[in-house]
């Protein structure tokens, strides 16, 4: 049986504030009424992160809604989520946290077969001059694409 994906939401600013070098994939244990405003994506990643304490990882600082249509017993928004990895996965990943520049970011939360899912990438903070070499990278890339397409069209 092939996987089934729904994509939620993508941080699409950790891709360019971070050099993300390896990625991997975590279980998210959230309540009923998160999973629901989820469902709707209600959810921003842009400053979340993810920390390593007492042997379980956390999810911090990720906002998911409060559930509209919930008349008692919502979430609170901002509250440090637990990620389900397995032992010898959070060993390896508070290692590497605890070597100097590098932090847990979330790529994109997903639903897959039913479970809520979030993409976690290892990545070093990017310098100044890293992110404008990104935006150089990027202007030369769509001015090529437009070149090319001008060429096409016209010749």
């Amino acid at each position: 049986m092939a996987d089934q994906v729904k994509m939620v939401a993508k941080n699409r600013k950790a891709r360019f504030e971070y050099q993300v070098e390896e990625s991997l994939e975590a279980g998210l244990a959230l309540v009923g009424t998160e999973v629901k405003s989820l469902r709707d994506g209600r959810i921003n990643l842009k400053d979340g992160y993810a920390k390593v304490s007492q042997g379980e990882v956390w999810l911090e600082n990720v906002h998911i809604s409060p559930y509209p249509f919930a008349h008692y017993g919502n979430h609170d928004p901002l509250r440090s989520r637990k990620l389900l990895l397995h032992r010898y996965e959070i060993k390896r990943l508070s290692g590497k946290v605890a070597e100097r520049g590098y932090a847990l970011v979330p790529l994109a939360v997903y639903f897959k077969n039913g479970r809520a899912k979030v993409q976690l990438g290892l990545a070093k903070g990017k310098k100044l001059h890293d992110k404008r070499q990104t935006i150089k990278e990027r202007q030369e890339s769509r001015e090529i694409e437009r070149v090319m397409r001008q060429r096409h069209q016209g010749g």
